[in-house]
């Protein structure tokens, strides 16, 4: 297969500040035996993803000094950062959705293979949970940078990985997970609900995620409606229909582990996560380490999530999420087998690069640390992700030009620790077909105290025009008093709605504002703004303006607000006209009222 569309390399790199270093000539066996950890684990790797987290392998790939290779969509285009930061780029299938460009498997294996990749990295979505894509990988003899397919297809039923995690002692909730045809029927799954599981209950896909196929249940009555209603969502989400049952956890904290293994046999955990701040199942807020936590529990939930990993024979980086009562007990919950958007925390607190420990483990290599008392925990991170979206429209997920950017930078008044992973820049478009993600804004500092203090400060920073965004949403969520103590359930933005709440309606520009938009405004129209005039004092000159002879000149300016997504769906009450009324003086200064 030809590639439909090289890049050329880059020779501008926005994360380095010196060349990739040449690889060492092409190893003919990837996973034989350890490497010393001053050799590139791969030579060249192929990213199947895009945006921000293809940027952020990349990162890693340049310091280890091995070569990546991209695939963009027709709507990304071979512009968009993640192509161009990569030393190739192909564009992969035909349109812009993601079934027909990055969920093309075959297409990602025969570009794998025409660009001379020896690994393929997923990213997280897309490609990265689906066992059929691995096993097609390990059938190509190209590496995947990830764990075994078996281990993701364990984990991938809610109720087979409820049954394996029973049987290696993993603490689970209460529930019903008989996915036999026969116990699917909606007449006795309501029967195992009141008899077996109680309510509330959750009504959950065995194949879901993401919050999709999942519906809490309060009373009998509205069991067998939310049901199909799950189902029905289920299906069209994940080809399959399969539920399981359990009971609700009234006021849960999300807490998640990190956790790598090798395949020497070697498995560690990196220290949890909180992510209890969520909005509709979906996190809005991470922390590490999780606040108000005594140790023996920090080591005890450490120690079944390695339990759990090693269950189905985990390899490489992967997260065990629980759900923890009011009494600090814990149950399994789920297993992500892959990257996590909020790696970057637990990289903060440890000063462990996670991605390069994917490259290395998926390389055969052992893990760079096997001493699970030498993992550090230093300090205390948080991460929010910031979104086109409006939350005042009930988060309605927003596109549109950025025509202003500004990320916070990690120096003056924040300090270091202050990291911005992103996929966009200036003047690139967020588009409708991919999810709204603009960045993760990620900061640490030594106390929770402090990093809410930055984070507080990092927000106010963020400059975006073009889109609505979350910030202001995500700044009062930080700035809660109750997210300030530490603690906070996954009921947190339903109990605080109000609290949280961003107006519908934007502040209009103050008349200063509206001034000195005008007086840009004029000195463009006039042709003044970079002009050179050798006779100032000249009435003809370029610097006078535009003047009448005997009377004022006088024009008016009128500003409408820039909607964005909301141009279309904006009513008249919504569209504020402000006017500027400016006259031109012969020595070419404006009145303006």
């Amino acid at each position: 297969m030809r590639p439909l569309s090289l890049i050329r390399s880059l020779k501008v790199i926005n994360f380095r500040s010196e060349k990739v270093a040449s690889c060492n000539a092409r190893r003919s066996s990837h996973l034989s035996t350890a490497v010393p950890s001053s050799t590139p684990p791969f030579e060249k790797i192929l990213i199947a993803n895009r945006g921000e987290i293809a940027c952020r392998v990349i990162k890693t790939c340049r310091r280890l000094g091995i070569r990546t290779v991209a695939i963009f969509s027709s709507i990304d285009g071979p512009e968009s950062l993640h192509a161009r930061l990569a030393d190739e780029a192909y564009l992969i299938g035909t349109g812009p959705e993601a079934s027909s460009s990055y969920l093309l498997a075959q297409h990602v294996i025969n570009i794998c293979k025409e660009s001379g990749a020896q690994a393929i990295h997923p990213g997280y979505g897309f490609l990265s949970e689906n066992a059929n894509f691995v096993r097609q990988v390990d059938n190509n003899d190209i590496v995947f940078i990830g764990p075994p397919s078996s281990a993701i297809t364990a984990m991938g039923s809610k109720s087979k990985s409820k049954e394996i995690m029973t049987k290696a002692n993993v603490p689970c909730t209460p529930g019903f997970i008989d996915v036999d045809p026969a116990s699917q029927e909606p007449d006795f799954l309501l029967q195992q609900a009141i008899s077996q599981v109680g309510f509330p209950c959750l009504i959950k896909a065995t194949m879901g995620g993401g919050g999709k196929g999942m519906r809490l249940v309060k009373n009998p009555s509205d069991f067998l409606d939310a049901l199909h209603s799950c189902k029905r969502e289920s299906f069209n989400a994940f080809g399959n229909e399969t539920v399981i049952l359990e009971k609700f956890i009234v006021n849960p904290r999300h807490v998640e582990v990190q956790v790598c293994c090798d395949t020497h046999g070697n498995a560690v955990y990196l220290h949890e996560r909180d992510c209890s701040v969520q909005r509709r199942h979906q996190k809005v807020l991470e922390e590490a380490p999780a606040p108000e936590l005594p140790d023996e529990v920090r080591r005890e939930l450490g120690e079944v999530a390695v339990r759990a990993a090693k269950a189905v024979g985990y390899v490489n980086a992967g997260t065990v999420e629980f759900l923890m009562d009011e009494n600090k007990d814990f149950y399994f919950c789920e297993m992500n087998t892959r990257l996590q958007v909020e790696h970057p925390v637990t990289e903060f607190i440890t000063g462990v690069d996670l991605v390069e420990w994917q490259l290395r483990v998926a390389a055969g290599e052992e893990l760079p640390i096997k001493d699970q008392s030498m993992i550090p925990c230093d300090g205390h991170a948080m991460e929010c992700r910031v979104y086109a979206e409006n939350p005042a429209r009930n988060f309605l997920p927003a596109a549109g030009t950025l025509r202003h950017l500004k990320i916070p930078q990690s120096s003056g008044a924040l300090g270091g620790g202050v990291r911005v992973d992103t996929g966009v820049v200036q003047g690139d478009k967020i588009s409708v077909f991919y999810d709204p993600m603009i960045s993760k804004l990620i900061v640490h500092a030594p106390t929770r105290d402090e990093a809410i203090h930055k984070l507080l400060l990092s927000l106010k920073s963020y400059q975006i025009v073009g889109t609505p965004t979350n910030l202001k949403f995500v700044e009062k969520v930080v700035d809660h008093p109750a997210f300030r103590k530490g603690g906070v359930n996954t009921g947190f933005l339903e109990e605080f709605a109000d609290d949280v709440k961003v107006p519908d309606e934007a502040p209009l520009p103050s008349p200063i504002g509206l001034c000195l938009a005008s007086l840009a405004v004029l000195l463009s129209m006039e042709g003044r703004i970079g002009a050179i005039e050798k006779n100032l004092h000249s009435p003809w000159s370029n610097l006078s303006g535009t003047w009448r002879i005997g009377v004022p000149f006088t024009r008016t300016l009128s500003f409408i607000p820039y909607l964005g997504s909301m141009a279309t769906t904006a009513t008249d009450e919504e569209v504020v006209e402000q006017s500027v009324v400016c006259t031109s003086n012969k020595d070419g200064s404006f009145n303006l009222s």
